[in-house]
């Protein structure tokens, strides 16, 4: 079966952030696909410092409990919600810790499974967040799932979450085409559709 892990970006386990994950994962629960919720917890998270030792060992040089066993987790699954509190207009800087090493390290783990990321917020700045987190996704060759409206909720508090039924709405929609995708994607390969084959990486430096 089908599965799909959603990273609660916040340090709050059951705040803002988790109950539109849960909303989500609600949804994808009815269509048929297995969930995880993934918690970043409060502990602090180490920066990525360009160091370049993953290329060579196949993980984060920092062995923290949280990244490398996230890449595992990545492997096997076939979908991912990334949420994150909005912090003066931008995602939390766990959330973006957390990914910067994830990608630099387990990238491949990603290539070609969809991806969605959701901002919760008390009025603004979710805009600018979910800008920031889709680019993960758009250089890893990841579809990005959408809904029917930008993907945020708006509350100061879980339950203030919850009388925001647009956004509750948004993040059933989220669900919904996430499963829907995956189907997709699963039974292209079953007809014999494979992922494209990727040119190798070209880099371009204009800084002589």
């Amino acid at each position: 079966m089908a599965r799909v892990l959603l990273v609660n970006g916040s340090c709050n386990e059951r705040g803002c952030t988790y109950t539109a994950l849960m909303e989500v994962a609600g949804a994808l629960e009815k269509e048929g696909v297995n969930t995880e919720i993934f918690q970043l917890g409060r502990e602090a998270i180490r920066d990525c410092i360009g160091c370049g030792g993953c290329r060579e060992l196949g993980r984060c040089v920092f062995d923290d409990d949280l990244v490398n066993l996230f890449v595992q987790k990545a492997r096997e699954a076939d979908g991912f919600v990334f949420g994150t509190p909005v912090y003066y207009a931008h995602p939390s800087g766990r959330i973006l810790s957390f990914l910067d090493r994830v990608f630099y390290s387990g990238g491949s783990a990603f290539a070609w499974k969809p991806g969605a990321a959701v901002a919760s917020a008390r009025r603004a700045g979710t805009s600018a967040s979910l800008d920031v987190l889709n680019k993960y996704f758009t250089i890893s060759r990841m579809p990005v799932v959408s809904s029917n409206y930008w993907n945020m909720v708006h509350g100061n508090t879980p339950d203030q979450v919850c009388q925001d039924l647009e956004g509750l709405q948004v993040m059933r929609g989220i669900g919904q085409n996430m499963a829907w995708i995956i189907k997709c994607i699963e039974a292209g390969k079953a007809a014999g559709i494979e992922s494209p084959k990727p040119e190798a990486k070209v880099r371009t430096n204009f800084i002589r």
